[in-house]
């Protein structure tokens, strides 16, 4: 018999939406890394205070690319410049459909003239390999999964990202003196105590840190010589909580709805995703409903992906994505709520879609809500229409969890209410005006 396929999955539900949606389903949290170590707040406080160590090892599939074919396969099915993609260098690459609306997101680093490793989120990952598996090229393609879908098998990289205002001095002494002169998202070759490691030039949040990616059989060491390098900084190793809510600060929606359920000629890419995939299995929930999947979907000119958008090649939703460039009718914000959807001033973390509404006409969604302690507040990062997205504007963000299909998507549902304040995305301004300058 056959594996049970992603379309197979959507035909016994009855839909995507009716197969996808979990109301009340948990936050994300990453695989094998303790929750936390010295406390999610004091974590929190880390990459902005001093410096934080955060293991990134775990969570991410990696898609190994090689062969003749792989700049052509990639230029292909996503939306990136290839002309000026320089070895070692690094980019979020934005793969759209043919209707020019976003299938994911990853980092998509360049090793060798013909290799690049894609790491990310899986769905990414299994848009250029499914392309380059059905579409003839010459290509070599090698996927190590996250940890949560393997069996014992350790992964074949170990990631550290060392970030805050002394990470660089951390580094200097962890290696022997300051790195070589690297720009942002490049990255340069070193040794620690004899183990070979890339140095990416990278942070989260607007701190300035590096990321620092070797052999997974040097996990240990390096993860020892990093935290020893850091103590008379007051390093703190970041747990999968405090890791969890940086997005909502550096203004990156971690894992939009992929848009591959509706189109009828992704019908082959649907029966080629297993059932159990990522894409099978992501939950949707929150307060907004919709009977149409395609209304969670969006647009790399809603994220802010523009600057990695290229249209001097030809690629897959092409046309389409350059139309819409001037309508996309949201764009990304933060929301400073008044209040805390829970009671009390515990770790709170969530990745529901809620409606946001002005005298109650629905004017954007939320995408991920957190806690940030140091400063006090809630945060949600969001999409807002650009009507309502200038700093200041006042709304109310309807939190609750909408039971799905039955159910009219407008009902009365009694959902608190919370008032909330719009911001600039990314929230940290060091992160918005001048994180990539270095």
């Amino acid at each position: 018999m056959p594996a049970p396929t992603l379309q197979n999955a959507i035909d016994e539900a009855g839909s995507a939406i009716r197969l996808l949606w979990k109301p009340g389903a948990p936050a994300w949290a990453g695989p094998r890394v303790t929750p936390e170590f010295a406390g999610w707040a004091a974590e929190q406080d880390a990459w902005r205070s001093a410096v934080a160590l955060s293991d990134l090892s775990f969570h991410m599939s990696d898609l190994f690319i090689s062969g003749p074919d792989a700049t052509r396969l990639l230029s292909d099915v996503t939306a990136n410049n290839y002309e000026s993609f320089a070895i070692g260098q690094a980019k979020q690459i934005v793969p759209v459909t043919a209707s020019g609306e976003l299938v994911s997101d990853g980092i998509l680093l360049r090793t060798g003239e013909d290799s690049y490793v894609l790491t990310g989120g899986p769905a990414a990952g299994n848009w250029v390999m499914f392309h380059g598996e059905t579409g003839g090229y010459d290509v070599t393609l090698e996927n190590d999964p996250d940890m949560s879908r393997r069996e014992g098998e350790e992964p074949r990289l170990f990631r550290f990202q060392i970030q805050g205002p002394a990470a660089l001095d951390v580094v200097a002494r962890a290696f022997g003196g300051p790195l070589p002169e690297t720009k942002f998202f490049h990255s340069t070759e070193v040794e620690l105590d004899g183990r070979r490691v890339r140095a990416l030039r990278h942070g989260m949040a607007g701190q300035a840190g590096y990321e620092f990616i070797g052999d997974a059989a040097d996990h240990d060491a390096v993860r020892d010589a990093l935290l020893a390098a850091g103590e008379g900084d007051g390093i703190q190793h970041v747990g999968a909580l405090a890791y969890s809510t940086n997005p909502v600060e550096s203004g990156w929606v971690a894992s939009p709805q992929p848009a591959i359920y509706t189109d009828p000629a992704l019908a082959a890419y649907r029966a080629w995703l297993p059932k159990f995939s990522f894409e099978g299995m992501r939950p949707i929930h929150g307060s907004f409903y919709s009977d149409d999947i395609a209304d969670y979907y969006v647009s790399p000119w809603e994220l802010g992906y523009g600057r990695s958008v290229s249209f001097n090649h030809d690629f897959i939703g092409r046309d389409a994505l350059q139309a819409a460039k001037e309508s996309a009718p949201r764009t990304k914000v933060t929301l400073e709520l008044d209040a805390s959807p829970q009671e009390g001033d515990g770790f709170f973390n969530d990745r529901g879609i809620h409606r946001i509404e002005v005298d109650g006409r629905l004017v954007g969604l939320t995408q991920h809500t957190a806690t940030i302690a140091p400063l006090g507040r809630t945060l949600a990062l969001s999409l807002a229409d650009r009507a309502f997205a200038e700093p200041g504007t006042r709304v109310e963000v309807v939190w609750g969890e909408h039971p799905g299909h039955g159910t009219a998507p407008d009902a009365d549902l009694g959902f608190a209410r919370i008032g909330a304040t719009v911001q600039p995305s990314p929230y940290d301004e060091y992160a918005r005006t001048a994180y990539r300058r270095d």
